[in-house]
């Protein structure tokens, strides 16, 4: 199993916000919004300019590609915690052994 995230931002913002928040899981630069318009993350209305805000979004895919849970909100601030989300990779055995 492979945490990864996904940012609008260039490879090298990316790189800085992992080193100084510490984050050692793949972090992927998405600039022209290929996945985020994929899975309907991009909010038309948000954004200072007109251009649209990517909505925050957090996804368990199981090996073959399927999303298997999804939580979306319009809050940067609302995210699930990680108990919920290794609850929810036990519940639906996405796990190899059972994650505590």
């Amino acid at each position: 199993m492979s945490v990864v995230a996904i940012s609008v931002f260039p490879p090298e913002t990316n790189r800085e916000l992992c080193r100084e928040q510490g984050y050692t899981f793949t972090f992927l630069s998405d600039q022209k919004t290929e996945a985020i318009r994929r899975y309907d993350l991009l909010d038309a209305d948000g954004g200072q300019e007109g251009d649209g805000i990517v909505r925050p979004a957090e996804f368990l895919v199981d090996a073959t590609g399927t999303v298997r849970w999804a939580n979306l909100t319009k809050s940067l601030i609302v995210r699930t915690r990680p108990s919920e989300i290794l609850k929810v990779i036990n519940d639906l055995n996405l796990g190899s052994t059972k994650i505590h």
